[in-house]
């Protein structure tokens, strides 16, 4: 996948898939899958880090997991996520980040958070330093604090025409991309028409020109249902908690390992060990 093919599937009107991984066995996945795009999310904070929130999760977690993905994609187009802390304090700080992300990571291209003044302006002197950048803008998830919690954003009238000047905005500063989380459908198939770029949604309704889920989310390796917007298309945490006690009974039983899990070693061999061992 690359980007003039991504803009000539929004113009064909074909629908693009896309979504996250943090290692390399979901990067596998991905590819056997066939999706278009795969974004190393800072999601990786709370599925697979273990923290209760996006923030926690440093840059060099992120290019160690970047790398694991890259190792195991050829097709898809590989997005890194810039983690909290890495690009907002100056242009400088943001062009430096996502260099690392495309040189030590291997990604091709890098996402931010927000359409504010100043996530424009970041995007802008990354693009200009020869890097594509995805945007990001409703619900996002960096700044979830300001935006009073983890619900749909652009509800009112005034709410959603923040998130379309956003999204223009970013549009203008030269984005690929962007991704629509947690906004109405109705606000979602209002701003379509005014934007020329490939927009993902995620929980944003039909009317984007792509869908992205989490995958922890879409197959289930969490507890709890998780937001409204995901549709489950397998349940693994539960098979993988059945199976490691399945496991641990065994072992416990003496069942594991049985003959059929173990190696052999010729008669008149053991012989002469067993000699040499008295």
């Amino acid at each position: 996948m690359t980007l003039p093919l991504l803009a000539e599937k929004k113009r064909l009107g074909d629908p693009i898939v896309m979504v996250t991984a943090y290692d390399y066995p979901s990067a596998r996945a991905a590819e056997s899958a066939g999706v278009d795009l795969v974004l190393v999310g800072d999601s990786a904070a709370t599925t697979v880090l273990g923290y209760n929130a996006t923030t926690p999760v440093s840059l060099d977690d992120m290019l160690v997991l970047a790398r694991a993905v890259r190792r195991g994609l050829s097709t898809p187009l590989l997005i890194g996520d810039l983690p909290f802390g890495s690009y907002e304090v100056s242009d400088e700080q943001a062009i430096t980040t996502a260099m690392r992300m495309v040189k030590e990571a291997g990604c091709e291209v890098v996402k931010l958070e927000g359409g504010g003044e100043a996530s424009v302006k970041r995007a802008r002197a990354i693009v200009g330093a020869g890097i594509p950048v995805m945007g990001h803008v409703g619900l996002t998830p960096q700044t979830s604090t300001a935006l009073g919690g983890w619900k749909a954003q652009g509800r009112t009238a005034g709410a959603a025409e923040r998130i379309a000047s956003e999204a223009l905005a970013l549009q203008e500063a030269g984005c690929f991309a962007l991704v629509f989380e947690a906004i109405p459908s109705a606000v979602t198939e209002e701003l379509m028409p005014h934007l020329q770029i490939p927009v993902i949604g995620i929980g944003a309704g039909p009317a984007t020109d792509g869908q992205v889920l989490v995958f922890h989310d879409l197959l289930g390796i969490r507890d709890g249902l998780g937001p409204r917007f995901v549709k489950r298309y397998a349940n693994l945490q539960q098979e993988m908690n059945a199976g490691v006690a399945a496991y641990a009974e065994d072992v416990r039983t003496r069942r594991y390992p049985g003959p059929e899990h173990t190696y052999k070693i010729n008669a008149d061999e053991l012989a002469d060990l067993h000699a040499r061992l008295t």
